[in-house]
């Protein structure tokens, strides 16, 4: 049986400036193999690694793990303490923000578009039935991989 998977693309500003942005193109994906995580997938040239790997160079997508649970409380408040903070903005929008090494990402969403991949994720697995869908196995046979 093949495993519930949600994948949207959706528009995103990077924010340079106070007076400047970039529009890029983000793709949220869920899966129900793995249903504490939610991954945001960015175009290899907005990668915050200033050198970039020969795998980014060739066009690689750059990827961000963390909680869906923190997408969610984002959308009603600031949530967040590592690298992923996620807040409500201005109007209609939602802020992220990506920490690394390397720099800070500033990132604003349209709320409806999160929302709606929420929504998409709580069908495939339903909030507080994650549990039913872990395989503590396989997590760390790749854990110690």
């Amino acid at each position: 049986m093949p495993t519930p998977a949600v994948e949207q693309a959706v528009q995103a500003r990077l924010v340079l400036s106070t007076r400047r942005s970039a529009l890029l193109r983000v793709t949220l994906r869920y899966r129900a193999d793995d249903p504490l995580a939610v991954r945001m997938l960015f175009p290899a040239e907005y990668s915050l690694d200033a050198t970039g790997t020969e795998e980014q160079k060739g066009g690689a997508e750059v990827t961000w793990v963390f909680a869906r649970q923190l997408l969610a409380a984002g959308l009603a408040g600031p949530a967040g303490i590592g690298d992923v903070h996620v807040r409500p903005a201005l109007g209609p929008q939602t802020m992220v923000e990506l920490r690394a090494a390397e720099g800070v990402a500033l990132l604003r969403f349209d709320t409806a578009d999160l929302r709606y991949f929420l929504r998409l994720s709580f069908l495939a697995v339903p909030e507080g039935e994650e549990h039913q869908h872990l395989d503590a196995d396989r997590a760390l046979a790749e854990l110690l991989g």
